[in-house]
């Protein structure tokens, strides 16, 4: 019984290391595969390109993209596959469109309309401060001054 366990123990790195994936047969197809999947996004993490992330998914899609690379497809065929599939949130750098116009120009139009409020309420600050300075003082408030 203790041969056993001791046989496991020695074992368990070189069966763990069999999870690794394997590289494609052909060094072209996974240079292309990088290069391609370093510009998707993965569905799942949201945060993390195609090429760095472990989710079943992210590799589903990285299997998918081989298979499409194979097919002799262009990079641009495969990237409009993907996006008639999974909508343009898969790019990291979605197209110029209409529909994509508040995730281009959404930030700057916030920036521009933080800057008119603050410029705005500076205004209106300095406009009450000058008229407070401006009104006339209390009457009874300068005969107690006087007394």
């Amino acid at each position: 019984m203790k041969w056993w366990l001791l046989s496991c123990m020695l074992l368990a790195p070189w069966v763990h290391a069999a999870d690794a994936l394997p590289m494609a047969e052909d060094p072209v197809v996974e240079a292309r595969l990088v290069v391609i999947s370093e510009e998707l996004r993965c569905l799942v993490c949201q945060n993390e390109s195609l090429a760095s992330s472990n989710a079943e998914l992210a590799q589903d899609l990285r299997r998918e993209v081989r298979k499409l690379i194979r097919e002799n497809k262009s990079d641009a065929e495969i990237k409009t596959y993907l996006v008639q599939r999974y909508g343009d949130f898969v790019l990291y750098r979605p197209q110029v469109k209409p529909l994509t116009w508040p995730l281009w120009f959404g930030p700057f139009f916030m920036l521009l309309l933080a800057v008119w409020g603050l410029w705005r309420y500076l205004r209106l600050r300095k406009h009450a401060l000058a008229m407070a300075h401006a009104m006339p003082s209390d009457p009874s408030a300068d005969a107690t001054r006087k007394d």
